[in-house]
């Protein structure tokens, strides 16, 4: 699991980091809310610990951010103790305070009861197959963390194979099961959103690794 850090203060940086690597986490670290953003938009994060006071962007106008487009957990830190600060902290998506100077161990009780909440609703939602990541309550697709925007019908097409990888769908399979029943075409249409996907999933779209067709049958995808 993924957990990003971020705080302005090196030594708690540090501190932080190295505890949750010997647990077995994998940390990146940030030093201001901009860094919070664009490191929340990495699929694999599963948790941030995010400091309030930072400079160029705050935390809780990170954190109001990173609400735009993931639900990802959110433990605050702050030196502040005002009751005020922390229900500004919840009303900006925060799922947790922690009030500096706190105990690592604390920290590290925090960490593994929220991940222990959310795993279940993680596991259920999102899939990793190689370099693609789908979401499928967000309804959001990646390609190495990097979002990649794929049409209704796209999505569910790659969910549909993601979710079941190495079975093969005839190409009148796909079509009833995505388009449905009262969806008049041919089975070109199948091979264009096929073609449409490869473009923007696979590395090489004329050698794909991952959305194969197994000749004279349909479609698979390859694990």
């Amino acid at each position: 699991m993924k957990i990003l850090i971020i705080d302005d203060e090196e030594l708690l940086v540090k501190g932080i980091s190295y505890n949750l690597e010997n647990e077995g986490y994998q940390v990146a670290t940030g030093t201001n809310g901009m860094d919070a953003v664009r490191l929340a938009q990495d699929p694999e994060v599963r948790l941030i610990v995010l400091d309030v006071m930072m400079p160029i962007m705050d935390g809780l106008e990170a954190c109001r951010r990173i609400r735009q487009f993931s639900d990802v957990p959110i433990i605050m830190l702050t030196a502040k103790t005002e009751d005020m600060d922390k229900l500004l902290g919840f009303d900006c998506g925060a799922d947790d305070y922690l009030t500096k100077p706190f105990n690592i161990l604390e920290l590290k009780a925090r960490i593994r009861a929220i991940l222990k909440r959310t795993a279940s609703r993680t596991a259920d939602s999102r899939i990793v197959r190689g370099s693609i990541t789908l979401d499928s309550q967000s309804r959001n697709t990646y390609k190495n963390g990097v979002p990649v925007e794929l049409t209704a019908k796209e999505f569910d097409l790659v969910e549909l194979l993601i979710r079941n990888p190495n079975r093969v769908y005839s190409r009148e399979n796909l079509l009833d099961i995505i388009w449905g029943d009262d969806y008049r075409s041919d089975i070109r249409t199948v091979d264009v959103h096929i073609r449409r996907i490869r473009e923007k999933l696979e590395r090489n779209p004329a050698n794909p690794e991952h959305i194969m067709t197994k000749w004279g049958v349909g479609y698979y995808f390859k694990v």
